[in-house]
């Protein structure tokens, strides 16, 4: 048994690798903050242990397919783009090493090996407890609120698993703070080994520290004036500002149609997420918010003149029985005579009220 920087080995095969275990530090911290906020706003905190492992299932299915489809350009320069990441083909199948044994999986199964965009982690995650709040019927607007500054501990935590693997890191700089790489894992071209990097990791761990800090006062500072999925949209501001300035840093970008995907997509989340919360706490909302609903209203009208009406509960009523049936007819009396109702109900003992006229003469006294 042996322990290296990456975990501990046996047998030349990974048992634990540290990258692992920081990933799952940082999940159940969030988690644990999650009960703490849970139970402030009067929820259950148990509900954020049996939404957590779903949670993070939909978290790394949705981290493996952003990698994917967002392949960084080293490597695609070495042939490990998105057709690689498709090609099911057996022959194209990579060894993984689990515990003290090595299989073979496609590569986009392959996570083991690494590849996991933290967009796709938190879309995905997302989802998860969009699903898991519609089917326990809880109020999903709450629960990301909730969940939004546990997210950014998360990654606060869990951006040091970078570190051990030595990945993240930027360009090259002369500050005190540069980190060493070794040269098996530097891009080509950077082989000085003097050369130090900017350790991009420690910079997004520093500032997702800080989003999980604002977002915890500014939920207690704010309580009043905060709407339910404010904190979250807080959240997509200041997260994707904060990787979108980082993304100048970086020398391995993820390019797509000339871009960088990942530049352009935090720009827009932050923009997006910073309209949304200034429409939802200005006067346009009062002014558009009637005129939006009377443009769905149609819609609404629509669906359900075309869905199936539920029947209406049916009214104590007398057996269908004629009255002249029911009663004595008294002697010499008119085939034609005619019982009331209120008659009918005390010759028969019927305790229940006669069905109650609708129309127009039901309101008229």
């Amino acid at each position: 048994m042996t322990i290296d920087r990456f975990g501990l080995l046996i047998n030349g095969h990974y048992l634990v690798k540290f990258y692992a275990v920081i990933i799952i530090i940082g999940a159940f911290a969030a988690g644990y903050l999650a009960t703490r906020l849970a139970k402030r706003r009067g929820h259950n905190p148990e509900i954020v242990w049996d939404a957590l492992f779903w949670i993070m299932l939909a978290g790394i299915v949705g981290a493996r397919l952003w990698h994917i489809f967002t392949p960084p350009q080293s490597m695609v320069e070495q042939g490990y783009g998105i057709a690689y990441y498709l090609n099911f083909n057996y022959d194209n199948w990579v060894p993984v090493s689990l515990l003290t044994f090595t299989i073979k999986l496609p590569p986009a199964l392959a996570t083991p090996n690494g590849g996991l965009g933290i967009p796709g982690a938190v879309i995905g995650g997302a989802l998860a407890l969009y699903i898991y709040s519609r089917r326990s019927k809880l109020k999903f607007a709450d629960w990301v609120d909730i969940a939004a500054p546990c997210v950014a501990l998360g990654q606060a935590i869990g951006r040091w698993a970078n570190y051990v693997n030595e990945e993240l890191y930027g360009q090259p700089t002369t500050l005190p703070w540069g980190i060493s790489i070794d040269a098996l894992h530097r891009l080509t071209g950077y082989t000085d080994p003097a050369l130090k990097f900017h350790p991009l990791f420690l910079y997004e761990s520093i500032g997702t520290l800080l989003t999980c800090l604002a977002l915890l006062y500014l939920g207690r500072r704010l309580a009043d004036w905060l709407k339910a999925g404010d904190l979250f949209l807080m959240y997509l501001i200041a997260y994707p500002t904060l990787r979108f300035f980082l993304e100048f840093l970086r020398l391995d970008y993820s390019p797509a149609i000339g871009i960088n995907i990942n530049q352009t997509f935090m720009a827009v989340v932050a923009v997006l997420a910073a309209v949304w919360l200034a429409y939802r706490h200005s006067p346009l909302q009062a002014l558009l918010g009637p005129r939006l609903s009377q443009l769905v209203e149609p819609v609404q009208a629509f669906i359900h003149a075309h869905s199936p009406q539920p029947s209406k509960p049916r009214r104590y009523q007398l057996k269908q029985q004629s009255p002249r049936q029911a009663l004595p007819k008294a002697p010499g009396a008119a085939e034609t005579a005619e019982v009331t109702a209120d008659e009918a109900v005390a010759a028969k003992g019927v305790t229940e009220a006669p069905e109650t006229p609708e129309g127009p003469e039901a309101h008229n006294p």
